[in-house]
């Protein structure tokens, strides 16, 4: 096995086991909307949605899992034939990480429904979520909600500004498998465009791709 198969499964796995190590903490230790405080611009804030990459919520749950499966297999096909032309180490680790990130998130999906009791809100004083034997949960298969945390409230706009005054500056929560995502996917897109601002104007008649990239 090449080198860089094992980083990208290395890579893969490791981001995945992070991912539910923390989502299993949160939903086990944590009611929902409860807020912990790590630093005034930092917070530990437990919500739940049905799978869109920080907090978003407008597509169904079964549609978007099946879309997200469809486009991992299409990404983990797309990465072994970049490993196969050798691919640079940064593409690798890129895509690994936006496969971690889907993977994670789809795992949600497709078992927290059947593996978790519903998260009691804040306000009942109830008690935490808890593991629960397969078809004891909340839900059926494909109906889990992703589970987020991560909310970093860094700033609010003043007042006085039009539309945007009073409202807090990047107010998303997301969890590890979107900063995955989202992490692999900017370092992807900035090296490609680095790569072809340093490519001279005559070798650029047929674009890169992004197996070129770094």
């Amino acid at each position: 096995m090449k080198k860089k198969s094992i980083i990208a499964i290395v890579v893969i796995l490791l981001v995945i086991l992070i991912d539910q190590v923390v989502k299993y903490t949160v939903k086990t230790g944590m009611l929902l909307h409860e807020q912990v405080s790590v630093t005034s611009w930092f917070k530990i804030f437990f919500t739940e949605n049905q799978g869109m990459a920080f907090g978003m919520d407008f597509v169904g749950t079964m549609l978007l899992t099946l879309f997200r499966v469809v486009a991992i297999v299409f990404f983990v096909i797309y990465l072994a034939r970049l490993v196969k032309r050798d691919a640079s180490f940064l593409t690798v680790v890129c895509l690994s990480l936006i496969i971690a990130g889907a993977l994670g998130n789809v795992i949600d999906n497709c078992f927290y429904g059947l593996i978790f009791t519903e998260s009691p809100e804040a306000f009942t004083f109830g008690t935490p979520a808890q593991l629960v034997g397969i078809g004891q949960g909340y839900g059926s298969f494909l109906s889990g909600k992703v589970v987020d945390m991560f909310y970093f409230p860094l700033w609010q706009w003043p007042e006085w500004m039009p539309l945007i005054g009073g409202h807090t500056f990047f107010n998303a929560v997301f969890n590890v498998a979107d900063a995955a995502i989202t992490c692999g996917a900017i370092v992807l897109l900035v090296s490609y465009y680095l790569k072809m601002w340093r490519t001279p104007k005559s070798k650029q008649s047929t674009p890169d791709t992004p197996e070129s990239a770094a």
